[in-house]
């Protein structure tokens, strides 16, 4: 139908493919964990926002772009390791009033800038748009190769698989760290420990080949 082979198959893969641990994965465990539940959705959030980005650009096929042009995926590989290494080190060097309660300091957050750092994240990882161009043709009829339907289906569903867990993983992320996030020492460790995995997030990717 609408030119897809083995659905199911691709639904199973894509979900185990979803649970696979990943640059998504930690950085919605960094911000859960240090900055709560909100941060942790919004920025589940932000990395869906992306990865429709990158299923629109596969179906129109502007992601061959960065399959086919060394200097495009460079450029744009190194952009996101930037953007992730400038986050890193901002939670590093962030000072925080130790007088201040932690739901003062939660009402100081700006969530917007969270949600959209989950969005540059996403998008800035050419990996994400070469898997979307590598993993859906492999599920649709050659030919409907030209045709955009199948590869939005496709790729629909696995940002709507992907986003459920994305979100449990938030929840119960942010759920298990409350306790820990009411001490205000660890919270302040935990913020240093978050912005040194984005570091080293901004590193392997900088350091990854195609």
């Amino acid at each position: 139908m609408f030119g897809i082979i083995n659905y199911e198959a691709f639904l199973v893969a894509g979900i185990i493919l979803n649970l696979t641990p990943g640059t998504d994965t930690m950085y919605i465990l960094g911000r859960s964990i240090s900055q709560g539940k909100k941060a942790g959705v919004l920025s589940a959030l932000g990395i869906t926002t992306g990865s429709l980005v990158h299923c629109i650009f596969a179906a129109l096929g502007l992601s061959i772009i960065l399959a086919k042009s060394a200097l495009a995926f460079q450029i744009v590989k190194y952009a996101g390791a930037a953007y992730l290494i400038y986050l890193g080190f901002k939670m590093l060097l962030s000072k925080s009033n130790e007088q201040f309660k932690l739901e003062q300091n939660d009402n100081k957050t700006n969530y917007r800038k969270i949600y959209f750092s989950g969005i540059f994240t996403n998008i800035l990882n050419p990996k994400v748009a070469l898997f979307f161009l590598a993993f859906l043709p492999q599920f649709i009829n050659p030919n409907y190769a030209q045709n955009s339907l199948p590869f939005l289906i496709l790729g629909l569903t696995f940002v709507t698989t992907g986003t459920i867990w994305c979100l449990a993983l938030a929840f119960f992320s942010s759920k298990l760290s409350n306790s820990i996030r009411a001490n205000y020492k660890i919270k302040k460790w935990l913020d240093k420990v978050t912005g040194g995995i984005f570091i080293a997030l901004g590193i392997k990717l900088a350091l990854s080949k195609r």
